[in-house]
């Protein structure tokens, strides 16, 4: 048995990225392919990456807290009166033009946690916590006690989770192994010098009869000027947000005095009127 399994994770709608990371994987002979949530928005990527991601011989998914937030914006359960709110619910819009209600409500009836078992390796798949996807518990000073959740009513050898952006191996109290690959879409480093080096970010799990051979942390480099010419020609909501991510790894998604700027300058209130009128249930 020589199996190589891809962890995708944080794609972002970076569809550019996630192009170059597939071709890499291809190239690297994988043979399965694992995602960790938050597939799309807020890049270009719509039905182009549901369409790569169908491709795919992907036998695990789990669901990203990017999941939920585009799921209540499209039921209306955001306060557009809130910056950061009625920046999803732009991008919702922006999804719409080309995914469906239905497929958007599927990416949010994935799971927030599977076990599964590779060989005599049992893994727990996660994007952060296992009964929660969104939060700071796991970032890299996060205390032991929140790593060692990943392991609460399992027998598991290792964890792997998303989320945080950042590629991440450590162990928990009892010795298990904990894996994150890394962001597609949207690297994240707090160090001004690694924050120069923002290519896309996966890892590949390389597992033989005698147990995890290797953990192959990959950084894949992408035409970024091109994914950033994509989204002015499409019109990408909050088009600075996302230049600033790419090229600089600067992330403002609760950033609220720069998203009201933005969105008071391009009046994205009046743009959503009947986006709005069809939800109805959005909190005014």
């Amino acid at each position: 048995m020589k199996l190589k399994i891809a962890l995708l994770s944080d794609i972002h709608g970076n569809v550019t990225a996630l192009e170059a990371v597939l071709a890499d994987a291809k190239k690297e002979q994988v043979t399965d392919y694992w995602f960790l949530g938050d597939l799309l928005a807020p890049g270009t990527g719509r039905r182009k990456i549901l369409d790569l991601m169908a491709a795919l011989p992907i036998s695990l998914q789990v669901r990203g807290n990017w999941e939920d937030s585009i799921w209540n914006a499209l039921h209306g359960k955001l306060d557009i009166s809130r910056p950061s709110h009625l920046y999803m619910v732009c991008l919702c819009q922006y999804l719409l033009e080309e995914v469906t209600p239905e497929e958007l409500d599927r990416l949010h009836e994935l799971p927030l946690q599977l076990l599964t078992k590779v060989g005599d390796l049992e893994i727990a798949v996660t994007h952060h916590l296992p009964d929660k996807n969104w939060g700071r518990e796991l970032i890299h000073i996060g205390q032991q006690e929140n790593f060692d959740r990943l392991f609460e009513g399992n027998n598991c050898a290792i964890a792997i989770y998303g989320h945080i952006h950042q590629q991440f191996l450590r162990y928990a109290t009892g010795g298990q192994m904990i894996i994150n690959p890394g962001s597609i879409g949207q690297p994240f480093f707090l160090d001004a010098c690694l924050r120069k080096d923002l290519r896309a970010q996966y890892a590949i799990l390389k597992i033989d009869e005698q147990g995890l051979a290797d953990v192959d942390f990959r950084r894949v480099a992408y035409d970024v000027n091109k994914e950033l010419e994509m989204a002015r020609t499409l019109k990408l909501p909050y088009y600075e947000v996302y230049y600033e991510s790419l090229v600089n790894g600067i992330h403002h998604t609760h950033n609220h005095d720069l998203l009201r700027a933005i969105s008071e300058r391009e009046d994205y209130v009046a743009q959503l009127k009947e986006f709005l009128d069809v939800t109805h249930e959005v909190t005014m």
